[in-house]
């Protein structure tokens, strides 16, 4: 079966080519790089058309190129973006010829626009891509998150089909998917561990950001390694105009961003940082204890380019995020990020386009105990080393072909322990994994007729273990049968799997279509993991001679509407997704330090369904969506509820969330977003029994029981100081969880000290009424 789909779309994807280039030679081209006038960023998704051909236009890619195919003749070139004012020039396409345009922001409306990053407001109607949300940066200051820090993953957790899992944590899941099965990247660079403080904040920091795509399905060929979603973050490249300083003072944190021109015009850099200072507020407690504490977190980011000429450009970035909680001679917990990734992008003609990607990648961690007689230090790290070839090839208005190559190599260290003399800890070493992880695509977007668009493609991944190392192979109940040592590069096991990917849009009239996709991916890097929040000791292990690689087949469909002039938005999808070669872990399970952490893991398939729906107000003084999920995501292990069925521990039947944006005045906006969502799946015991006058509470089902429905309102509320010549500042004010909901983060059992026989819950929350307010400022 996955040979018939590699045929048929190398096949269709071979002929498209021929067909189309046997007319190519009639036509010119006219190509070129999109940017902002003021800051020369490159504009991602910027629409480029012919006005004279009713279906000539494009994008600009990742990096800000088009190009066009036309018949010989004059013509007039029109290039638009949202929130810029459209440009138009003529053009005399009698050869090849290039256009670079510059566009200048439109700041003269009073009004606010939630429109995607697309240069097309209709681009949801026109487009194939399905499950694709992008988000606009600047919309950000003004959604109420909590401790008023602007923040990426908690606005993807307000739309549909994206679960969150729970009061300040990052962590998110995607249609049934767990939050290991999305691919969550920075410039091209795997984040393994998105979060800081717990998961009270991500990684981040906006100030950095320049474009948010968020894939829940229809996943394009160029992405692999998870089951479930991308999140494709880039960062900003810098002004080439100009030096600016912006930044901001928060009761929590505070953040700063210097960017600049290295040559005027042809090079840029960016350099921003962020930090909390909680422990300075620590010291001036009066309780030595307090004094000594350590709880903070920092960040960077910094990118620079250079444009040697026309077709040839440079990029650097890095991202570099350590985390430190712990208190003085007693312990420390200290984990974080490093990223490095550097860009080649060439222009081979008018037509072809590359980007050539090194990639770094580095999540470590580190857990130190002082005591004198339990020292120990804990540390693990995951490192990858990545190089990416991504082509681009216009052959015409109709055809984009995509095609690449990409090889990953994984490094696992899963944990070393090592303690002083006088510990009665004992020092160990989990052995280190190594994997070698290669794929290559190919997908053609292609518009066969006038109402139909189509994006068909295949992924072709591999995956090898290799040595050195002693590996066991474990049967079903966890008990070795086999013991085999293996040298250095050496093959242990090898996996192979082609990944077909297909979506279609067929436009029913201007303002509305209906769309459908299938697409299957797999995972070879899977996380263990007790607890749905992230935390530092999050183990991951490799696909190996006892765990299969995960694979999932998701099929959605949908219906896309547009009504007054593009000012309203709405869209259903349904999608249907089945998981093989799951992993879960064996109740009672040690999971951390744990050499033999493979006989602790039992492995089942899953499946998730539901209903997506989604209305948005584009523009005006009043905007925001509101967003509906209506679902179920299940799991099947032979080891776990006797084999049946059972709710995934983040299955939620009814998903909802309100964003409201109110443009008051000139200076003053106001905000507020609202969440409800039925309580997670939880276990809670059926029974209990003492043994030596200790209670044993009996949990015979796993995920069985609800916890209590979880809801919120948030406000917010942006004031805009005076307009200076150089100068700009507001000040946020934010009140989350403004009615004071006391929402469970844990319940947990314990016998009534008046009356043991009774069992009583108890119910922990985070948080009440949490304000903010941070000032903004730029020059």
């Amino acid at each position: 079966m996955h040979k018939f789909w590699v045929c048929c779309i190398l096949s269709l994807l071979l002929v498209s080519f021929r067909s189309v280039n046997a007319f190519a030679q009639k036509n010119f081209v006219v190509s070129g790089t999109i940017k902002d006038s003021a800051t020369g960023e490159t504009l991602i998704g910027a629409t480029v058309r012919l006005v004279e051909l009713k279906q000539s236009g494009g994008v600009t890619n990742s990096y800000g190129f088009y190009s066009l195919t036309a018949p010989q003749g004059n013509y007039t070139l029109a290039v638009s973006f949202v929130g810029y004012n459209t440009i138009t020039q003529p053009v005399q396409l009698t050869a090849n010829m290039q256009a670079n345009i510059s566009l200048t922001a439109n700041n003269t409306l009073t009004e606010v626009s939630i429109n995607a990053r697309s240069g097309h407001e209709a681009d949801n109607i026109e487009s194939p891509q399905m499950g694709l949300m992008r988000l606009d940066v600047k919309q950000l200051d003004n959604i109420p998150v909590i401790f008023g820090e602007k923040d990426v993953l908690k606005t993807i957790q307000l739309l549909p089909g994206i679960k969150s899992t729970g009061d300040g944590n990052t962590g998110f899941y995607v249609r049934g998917g767990g939050s290991d099965q999305n691919l969550i990247l920075l410039d091209e660079a795997i984040v393994y561990n998105a979060s800081h403080l717990f998961g009270f904040f991500s990684t981040f920091n906006t100030d950095a950001i320049k474009d948010v795509s968020m894939y829940k399905g229809g996943m394009p060929a160029q992405y692999g390694g998870r089951m479930s979603s991308v999140l494709d973050i880039k960062m900003l490249e810098g002004n080439d105009k100009t030096f600016s300083v912006q930044g901001g003072i928060g009761l929590i944190a505070s953040r700063l961003k210097v960017e600049g021109p290295l040559v005027k015009n042809k090079g840029s850099f960016m350099v921003s940082a962020r930090r909390t200072y909680a422990d300075t507020f620590l010291k001036l407690s009066s309780d030595s204890t307090t004094r000594n504490a350590s709880l903070y977190f920092y960040d960077i980011n910094a990118k620079a380019n250079y444009r040697f000429d026309d077709k040839n450009a440079l990029f650097v970035s890095g991202y570099f995020g350590k985390d430190v909680l712990g208190l003085k001679n007693n312990f420390e917990t200290n984990w974080g990020n490093q990223t490095a990734t550097v860009r080649f992008n060439h222009i081979f003609n008018s037509k072809l386009f590359l980007n050539t990607s090194l990639i770094y990648s580095n999540y470590s961690y580190v857990i130190q105990s002082y005591n004198a007689n339990r020292d120990f230090r804990i540390t693990s790290k995951i490192r990858d080393f990545n190089l990416k070839e991504d082509f681009q090839y216009f052959i015409s208005d109709r055809h984009t072909l995509s095609f690449g190559v990409n090889a990953v190599r994984h490094s696992i260290a899963p944990g070393e322990i090592s303690s002083s003399g006088t510990s009665s800890i004992n020092n160990r070493t989990i052995q280190n994994r190594f994997g070698i992880e290669a794929s290559a695509y190919i997908s053609d977007e292609w518009k066969p007729a006038e109402r139909l668009s189509i994006i068909v493609g295949t992924r072709l991944s591999w995956f090898s273990l290799i040595g050195p190392g002693k590996i066991n192979t474990y049967n079903d109940n966890g008990t070795i049968v086999a013991t085999n040592n293996y040298t250095s590069g050496q093959i242990i096991k090898t996996y192979f799997n082609p990944e077909p990917r297909v979506s279609m849009n067929y436009k029913l009239t201007e303002l509305s279509s209906v769309k459908a996709s299938y697409n299957r991916n797999t995972q070879n890097i899977h996380l263990l993991a007790n607890s749905t929040a992230s935390t530092p000791t999050d183990l991951y292990v490799m696909s190996s001679n006892n765990i299969k690689p995960g694979i999932s087949d998701q099929f959605s469909i949908g219906y896309f509407r547009n009504q007054a002039d593009n000012t309203y938005e709405f869209s259903a999808e349904a999608y249907y997704k089945g998981m093989q070669n799951l992993i879960d872990y064996r109740d009672g399970s040690q999971l951390v330090g744990n050499e033999d952490v493979e006989s602790q893991l039992v492995y089942g398939k899953g499946r998730a369904y539901g209903i997506e729906l989604f209305a948005k107000k584009r523009t005006g003084r009043l905007t925001g969506w509101i967003g509906y999920t209506l679902s179920k995501t299940e799991r099947k292990f032979d080891a776990i509820n006797k084999g049946q069925y059972f709710p995934a521990t983040y299955d939620r039947t009814h998903d909802i969330s309100i964003v409201a944006i109110f443009k008051a005045s000139k200076r003053v906006t106001v905000s507020s977003t609202f969440v409800y969502g039925t309580g997670n799946a939880v276990t809670y015991p059926q029974g209990k029994y003492q043994v030596g006058g200790i209670t044993t509470f009996y949990y015979p089902l796993r995920n069985a029981d609800r916890m209590p429905a979880y809801h919120r309102l948030d406000l917010g509320v942006t004031l805009d100081g005076r307009e200076h010549k150089r100068f700009h500042s507001s000040w946020t004010f934010g009140l989350y969880n403004a009615y004071n909901q006391k929402n469970p983060y844990t319940i947990t059992f314990r016998d009534n000290e008046k009356d043991p026989s009774r069992t009583e819950a108890v119910k922990t929350s985070l948080f009440g009424i949490v304000p903010s307010v941070t000032y903004n400022f730029k020059f």
